[in-house]
């Protein structure tokens, strides 16, 4: 059976992305979202989407990792996902949709997509670290070189070691560059390797920052291998709202997949 689907990226965090309003993937065949993710015996990609029906919303947006299994809400992927819904004509500029932590509403500017997230009340600090969730779990802790952290052995040891073992967490190394400015890498579990850009890590570290009072400002850009993103907040008494991510999201090519 052919399926078809378009490949998108979002500042270099790539998906492919499937319309599956008729429910025909197999969402319980975990080896054939391994395999479309396969960068050499697949299409590659970091995470799988697949856009659905939601009776509340314009769609649903079903995300899974590139382990094969649904994962926590992803910001680049939503972005990549409303982009590909808005090309079904599915929604207009001003827009909701469904994900695995409930409904988000969204705007699209051009080729650019503002996706508001969900309030944040908790955070905890862990060691010299802060652990928040965004829509996904992020350990997020400060570094002087961006350039100089070894992700590749940092990013499990701490994404899998105490207090997160096999639950997993992702793992967000930034540097701040100015009160404006910060640059970011992000080690995601699930993908279990550094990926180009994370916009949930991205969205976590903008709160850490201003939680660990190093910048005063509420509307910060970022800097990722793959792009950049920016993120805008309003802190209140012990909650951070409006939360909004935007930055752009790109098809790259279209084509068939065969599941045999």
């Amino acid at each position: 059976m052919l399926f078809p689907f378009v490949k998108y990226q979002g500042t270099g965090n790539d998906f492919v992305i499937m319309d599956n309003r008729d429910k025909q993937f197999p969402i319980g065949n975990h080896e054939a979202v391994v395999q479309i993710c396969h960068r050499n015996f697949g299409i590659g990609a970091d995470g799988f989407i697949l856009i659905e029906k939601d009776p509340k919303a314009d769609f649903y947006m079903r995300y899974f990792n590139a382990d094969g299994y649904e994962g926590s809400l992803c910001g680049n992927g939503s972005r990549c996902a409303i982009h590909y819904a808005k090309s079904l004509g599915l929604t207009n500029e001003t827009l909701t949709f469904s994900a695995a932590d409930g409904l988000h509403h969204a705007q699209c500017i051009g080729d650019s997509i503002a996706l508001e997230l969900h309030d944040v009340y908790s955070w905890e600090m862990r060691d010299e670290a802060l652990f928040l969730n965004t829509g996904s779990p992020h350990h997020v802790v400060f570094v002087a070189d961006i350039n100089a952290v070894d992700v590749a052995t940092q990013g499990p040891l701490i994404a899998h070691g105490a207090p997160y073992f096999s639950d997993g967490t992702n793992v967000n190394f930034v540097q701040v560059l100015d009160e404006n400015t910060m640059a970011i890498r992000t080690y995601e579990r699930g993908v279990e390797a550094e990926t180009l850009s994370c916009g949930t890590g991205v969205t976590a570290a903008a709160l850490a920052v201003h939680i660990m009072q190093k910048t005063e400002k509420t509307t910060l850009s970022f800097e990722t291998r793959g792009g950049n993103l920016q993120v805008s907040f309003n802190p209140g008494d012990n909650v951070y709202e409006s939360i909004v991510l935007q930055g752009p999201a790109a098809a790259v090519y279209t084509g068939n997949w065969e599941l045999v």
